[in-house]
């Protein structure tokens, strides 16, 4: 894992756990500027559990946008890290759709820097709150593609 420049790194600190780069992992991408102080070239890698439905249709968009919210959902939260994520794809969208998936996307750092860390139990359950009505443009800034990294059962 690259380490990111001083500056870098405690820009991108809102986003990193306790212990560094454990949970969260920032890197450049190819095209930009080595030695740039500025997160305008800097990713994070964010996690996001699913049940079935919702990843049928982050498929049918090319596996590049998370679906929008439905009515009862007013919040979109990515996690910071593999293992909330499996817990919640395992332990939530198993019981309440047969099937849980952990899906791992980079996101440009200076925009998700905006969405401050909610941790809604131990240290290990950090997420980020990103208002439904934010989300296209939280899509917008996903490099790359989302990738599923594990399934359940």
């Amino acid at each position: 894992m690259e380490i990111l420049s001083t500056a870098s790194s405690k820009a991108l600190s809102r986003l990193i756990s306790k212990d560094g780069f454990h949970h969260v992992t920032g890197r450049r991408r190819a095209c930009g500027a080595l030695g740039s102080n500025s997160l305008s070239n800097e990713i994070v890698t964010l996690y996001r559990p699913v049940g079935p439905k919702e990843l049928a249709l982050i498929e049918a968009a090319q596996w590049r946008r998370f679906p929008p919210r439905l009515p009862e959902q007013p919040i979109f939260y990515p996690v910071l890290n593999q293992e909330y994520a499996r817990q919640i794809a395992r332990d939530w969208n198993v019981r309440e759709s047969g099937a849980g998936f952990v899906t791992r996307f980079d996101v440009d750092a200076s925009f998700v820097s905006r969405y401050a860390v909610q941790t809604v139990g131990s240290s290990v359950h950090q997420e980020l709150w990103v208002p439904a009505e934010e989300l296209e443009d939280f899509n917008d800034h996903i490099v790359g593609t989302i990738e599923v990294v594990e399934t359940f059962p």
